[in-house]
């Protein structure tokens, strides 16, 4: 029911953009969050943005530099991704939560991963 796309490969400093579709939203899926795993890391909370306020919130890692936005009419979250780091690459996952979190256990639906590598 989430269809992620976007991510690829780019220099250190470029920007990619990822895209996220929900095919339905229900009252389970007030929340969008985008979360990391880098190889041999824990899965990392990234950013959320919540469908009906609009509130966001990102990890320290990334404010600043990645931007969560919304199309409520295309049901599909964005992640805007500057000023990329090398440490930025791993595979990155859309999620939905009924309610603000950072914690991956907190959301029930998960998109397939798209792959971000940063060359340095």
């Amino acid at each position: 029911q989430l269809q992620a796309s976007g991510g690829g490969m780019v220099q250190a400093g470029g920007s990619l953009g990822l895209s996220c579709k929900v095919a339905t939203r229900t009252f389970n899926s007030d929340v969008m969050g985008w979360f990391r795993q880098a190889p041999g890391k824990e899965r990392e909370f990234v950013a959320f943005i919540k469908w009906r306020s609009g509130g966001t919130y990102y990890a320290e890692s990334v404010k600043g530099r990645f931007t969560i936005s919304k199309d409520n009419g295309k049901n599909t979250v964005y992640l805007q991704m500057n000023s990329l780091k090398p440490e930025d690459t791993a595979v990155y996952q859309c999620a939905v939560a009924p309610y603000p979190s950072i914690r991956p256990t907190e959301f029930g639906l998960w998109g397939q991963g798209t792959q971000v590598t940063v060359s340095s």
